[in-house]
């Protein structure tokens, strides 16, 4: 019985810690099979955290602080596409700066709102969300996989991303599909951001995404730019999170194993899998190149 209560509540933790991850994945899932590298996803989470807790926190309500990160992820989302699509900027240099960017921002605005660089003010408990992001983003994933398979727009989004010539052809406009996916993917990764500081947590704190974005990418990458087998990886990271968490503190032969080696497990586990599936993963033909 108690064997079944430990598997029980590891996989419950698995489910809530790979919310972010999975949000995450779908927003890169979109830039991408539209043709646009995004390795920015990271700074789109960090906004959402800390736009989500900074609503939250005034309104008194996590679903303020849930709409809040949308439209800012919507905004950073927009601005990310007016460089790399309409300036042409290059897209790896763009996304790592704008990583950098937002992660000095961050504890400067912190600073200025709550004369702190660290994290902001807590939500009350009765304030946070208890599982409606994790349904969210069940439902997204799902959402996704049948608008990919089943409507006209969802094919203009693969074809932006394949053959954007034959889109043109077709009398489609490959820039507006990519604007389009692009500012999602913003709004998508920083309900990821969200779900940290509103539903895992209950505040923002600097850097608190903690690689999150590039292993959302690394999941999408593993998942074949899909969005089921994305899901599938963003379970799996999300499942060597939460053992590394369980397996704090365990002795092993009377030692216990250094803490250090036990939290870098999830990014080993990244590693790994990317490592051993990448050279099988075909990104879009389109993916990375200009109009």
């Amino acid at each position: 019985m108690e064997f079944f209560l430990v598997l029980s509540a590891l996989l419950f933790a698995t489910l809530r810690l790979a919310t972010p991850l999975i949000f995450a994945s779908m927003g890169g899932m979109m830039s991408e099979r539209s043709g646009v590298v995004n390795v920015a996803l990271e700074s789109f989470m960090l906004v959402g955290a800390f736009v989500g807790a900074v609503a939250g926190y005034y309104a008194g309500h996590a679903w303020i602080g849930w709409i809040a990160a949308l439209a800012a992820g919507l905004m950073i989302g927009a601005l990310y596409a007016l460089f790399v699509i309409e300036l042409r900027a290059d897209q790896i240099v763009t996304g790592m700066a704008f990583n950098l960017l937002v992660m000095g921002v961050i504890p400067f605005m912190t600073k200025i709102l709550f004369n702190s660089t660290g994290s902001t003010p807590a939500l009350p408990v009765e304030n946070r969300f208890t599982f409606e992001p994790l349904l969210i983003s069940l439902l997204l994933v799902a959402v996704l996989t049948l608008w990919l398979r089943k409507t006209r727009s969802g094919l203009w989004l693969l074809f932006a991303g394949e053959h954007p010539e034959a889109l043109m052809a077709s009398g489609v406009s490959v820039r507006k599909v990519r604007w389009a996916a692009v500012t999602l993917s913003g709004g998508f990764a920083a309900w990821g951001g969200a779900s940290l500081s509103l539903f895992l947590a209950s505040s923002c704190s600097p850097l608190m995404t903690g690689g999150r974005g590039f292993m959302a990418l690394a999941a999408l990458i593993f998942g074949k730019w899909k969005p089921l087998p994305a899901f599938a990886a963003c379970l799996l990271f999300a499942f060597a999170d939460a053992a590394q968490i369980r397996l704090q503190g365990v002795q092993v032969g009377g030692m216990e194993i250094p803490v250090q080696f036990v939290q870098i497990l999830p990014y080993i586990v990244t590693i790994v899998a990317l490592a051993g599936f990448i050279g099988a993963s075909r990104p879009p033909k389109a993916l990375g190149k200009e109009l």
